[in-house]
């Protein structure tokens, strides 16, 4: 299992998850080169230790991970198990919506918390589109 299967499975609950399209950054094929990357259809997806995912996140988009999640949190969409798709809310049908880059956590499941925490390990997705808004969705790791 590649670290990016085992990362949506939830297994890796200390790593995030960063997708970078072809379209937002100019040398994904020397990223996908990396050994904690992994060439996806439309870019490439890094999955790297949370701290240092953070800092490589901020080094890459120049937005701090937690700020970004914070924005697009208020925005609920829907995004695909592999962070490279999904459909912003801002859409209304047009086409030209497209993930630029995304940032991912997975959080341990705690049934303290209830609700979809109570189930499992929960997904955390926050996605900068090429229309210049950010969403953000959630679900069970292994679900999707």
């Amino acid at each position: 299992m590649s670290d990016y299967d085992a990362y949506l499975a939830g297994d890796r609950t200390d790593d995030v998850a960063l997708y970078l399209s072809e379209s937002y950054v100019s040398d994904v094929e020397q990223l996908a080169d990396r050994d904690d990357a992994e060439r996806v259809d439309s870019g490439v997806v890094l999955v790297v230790d949370g701290e240092r995912g953070r800092s490589v996140f901020q080094k890459i988009t120049g937005m701090g991970a937690m700020d970004f999640g914070s924005a697009a949190m208020d925005d609920p969409g829907h995004v695909d198990r592999d962070l490279a798709g999904g459909e912003c809310p801002h859409a209304d049908g047009d086409a030209g919506h497209s993930p630029q880059f995304a940032f991912s956590f997975a959080e341990p499941k705690n049934e303290e918390v209830g609700g979809l925490y109570a189930e499992g390990d929960v997904i955390h997705a926050y996605v900068y589109c090429s229309c210049g808004e950010s969403y953000s969705d959630k679900w069970l790791a292994g679900e999707r």
